[in-house]
């Protein structure tokens, strides 16, 4: 008797993954459901900064290649995406940069400068003079922060993969820069080479930059020129087991950029030998594989990231129960700092307040210069149109102004988005340390970005007018305010590195008004002559309008930060004051007072430690959707 019930054995070996994969993807979901919300309630700056990152729509995963100086990364991402010399071989000591290698059926490159708000097109011929110290930029130009390569490369179908500067302790503005990369990675690459084991500087950074990023492949490189690269590994995989016991079983992959470059200068018939011995294939298929988990990859970096504030939190709670323990030295440094910040505040404010009417009134006069120079070459353009065209092109007018009013709008509303920020910035720095604006922006990032949802909408254009403009204008309100700014905690160990001011600014929406569609109508736009008049008119309206509306936005923003450095001063003191009291109260306190204190934040603490290790036991499952090394189905993971 026979079954039919039972598929074959090749379909029963496909549908095990796939029914593994959606299992690891439910507890998954209930694992970052349940950690965001205990996350809330001990820290809802935190968790909205985490929410923020979850919310991220990821089309194409980002697989950032990072490593030391002088390791391989470029010539290794050149055979991953089969293209030599595409990112420059000297980019391990390129200026302060990242190149983004993207899909795109035309070849290409964009350059982002720092303060300029337009990208920099380039050829892919230009990559060498703008991504390394060996080439030369434009006189007056800035080197770029970020390059952006669109190539059709078969690889780049799947996953965007980011190209970093070297990481190494010579020159820590590249650690910064590719710190700035990981912010958005989907996962890492990370890359030594077989000349030698890992370097402290290494070490760090992989540690730093893992908080957020769950998966890590390592790839050891130029295993062609060292014949004892198996010893190398072995170092390696020991060092993680010490120093970081959680890549102690990641896949490795041994690889040789070189012999995939050598294979790809022969026959066809004479090069599969080169291309096995490169392993480059086994690499690609790897990131491929890792690439098509895109949605669960994000999630788990969600779950990481929990993870990390948790152990912050934790951290905090130690200090807590030192408190109840005092240190009278302790007891007078906190005196002190409070008397400084007082006298501070007292004999500075001036100069701040200052300092912020004049970034402000400087970034309203640039951004109602840049509106002008908008309007003008638009205005210049519609002209011409006019001049040139026939009746066809004119009796269009009306859809064409349009559709560019709404473009206007959203270029001013990028701009202004950019200009807000690096006012906030300059401002704050002034004010604030290193330190102290790591816990000013994520308290003031999460109540703005809880007032963005908050404040009515502007809105302007009446019956008769020509343009029509919506808007909520700064995402800031009295209202709101107070409070605004609180010590969340530090963003992490690399300082700035990847933070910054969230300003939000709802976009300018900008068109032609039913009135402007009326006035077109009822003349006759044969004439050339009424249809210039009409456009002149209808984008001087569309400039006042938008000037009014700058004037307006930049009054909202020095306002607020206004009300933020104030808060901001009121809440340090607060947190000296609170912290003196505690103190006091401890040394005021008998021994059964403070040990029936610290007892209950003991029980606080394992409350919170029995939540890092139900999150540990997701983490640790969920490594089945990492892709096994080439000939090592790999090995139980010791720890999360």
């Amino acid at each position: 008797m026979t079954s039919t019930s039972n598929p074959p054995a090749g379909q029963q070996a496909a549908k095990k993954p796939a029914d593994m994969t959606a299992a690891l993807g439910k507890l998954l979901k209930a694992g970052v459901d349940g950690s965001l919300a205990y996350l809330r309630k001990i820290d809802p700056d935190a968790a909205a900064d985490i929410d923020q990152e979850r919310r991220r729509d990821v089309q194409r995963p980002r697989i950032v290649v990072v490593g030391e100086t002088k390791r391989g990364k470029s010539s290794l991402t050149n055979m991953l995406i089969g293209v030599p010399n595409l990112s420059p071989v000297d980019a391990a000591v390129a200026t302060a940069s990242y190149l983004e290698f993207q899909h795109n059926p035309q070849h290409g490159a964009r350059a982002y400068i720092p303060g300029r708000e337009d990208p920099v097109p380039l050829g892919l011929g230009d990559l060498r003079d703008w991504g390394t110290v060996l080439g030369r930029l434009p006189d007056g130009m800035r080197p770029p922060r970020r390059i952006e390569v669109h190539h059709s490369a078969p690889l780049l179908q799947y996953l965007t993969l980011i190209d970093t500067p070297g990481t190494g302790g010579l020159d820590s503005m590249h650690a910064e820069v590719a710190m700035d990369a990981v912010e958005k990675a989907t996962a890492l690459l990370f890359v030594v080479d077989s000349s030698s084991p890992f370097s402290k500087p290494e070490m760090n950074f992989l540690i730093e930059a893992s908080k957020k990023v769950n998966f890590v492949l390592f790839a050891l490189t130029k295993v062609d020129a060292y014949p004892g690269w198996r010893t190398i590994l072995a170092d390696n995989k020991g060092q993680l087991q010490t120093h970081a016991p959680r890549f102690a079983s990641a896949p490795w992959f041994p690889v040789s950029a070189r012999l995939a470059e050598l294979a790809m200068q022969m026959p066809k018939e004479a090069a599969g030998e080169l291309i096995r011995e490169s392993r480059i294939a086994e690499l690609q298929h790897a990131l491929i594989d890792l690439a098509s988990k895109g949605h669960l990859l994000q999630q788990a970096n969600v779950l990481r990231s929990v993870r990390s504030e948790y152990i912050r939190v934790d951290q905090e709670i130690g200090d807590r129960m030192k408190a109840t323990d005092p240190d009278p030295a302790d007891f007078e440094r906190a005196k002190e700092e409070r008397a400084q910040v007082a006298t501070r505040k007292r004999t500075e404010s001036r100069q701040w307040s200052l300092a912020l009417s004049t970034e402000t009134q400087r970034a309203r006069v640039e951004a109602t210069t840049r509106l002008r120079n908008y309007v003008t070459q638009l205005q210049e353009q519609f002209m011409e149109k006019i001049d040139k065209g026939g009746r066809g092109d004119i009796q269009e007018l009306p859809a064409e102004v349009d559709k560019a009013l709404y473009a206007l709008s959203v270029r001013l509303s990028h701009d202004l988005e950019f200009r807000f920020r690096k006012v906030g910035e300059r401002v704050l720095a002034q004010v604030f340390s290193p330190h102290e604006l790591q816990h000013v922006l994520r308290g003031l990032n999460a109540r703005l970005r809880h007032a963005l949802g908050t404040k009515p909408r502007r809105e302007q254009g009446g019956e008769g007018a020509m343009v029509v403009m919506s808007s909520a204008g700064m995402a800031m309100m009295a209202s709101r305010i107070p409070g605004m700014i609180g010590g969340a905690g530090a963003l992490g160990a690399v300082g700035l590195a990847g933070a910054g001011l969230v300003l939000p600014v709802v976009g300018v929406g900008l068109g032609l008004a039913a009135g402007a569609y009326m006035i077109f109508k009822r003349k006759s736009m044969a004439d050339k002559a009424q249809a210039r008049a009409w456009l002149r008119e209808v984008l001087g309206e569309a400039r006042a309008a938008l000037s009014d509306e700058i004037m307006h936005r930049f009054t909202d923003l020095q306002y607020a930060l206004t009300l933020a450095l104030d808060e901001a001063i009121e809440r340090r003191l607060k947190q000296l004051d609170a912290h003196i009291a505690n103190i006091d109260k401890s040394l005021a306190e008998d021994k059964a007072e403070r040990a029936k204190r610290k007892a209950a934040l003991n029980t606080e603490r394992e409350g919170l430690r029995s939540r890092i290790k139900q999150v540990d036991e997701v983490l640790v499952r969920i490594r089945a959707l990492t892709p096994n090394a080439p000939g090592d189905a790999g090995e139980a993971p010791a720890e999360a």
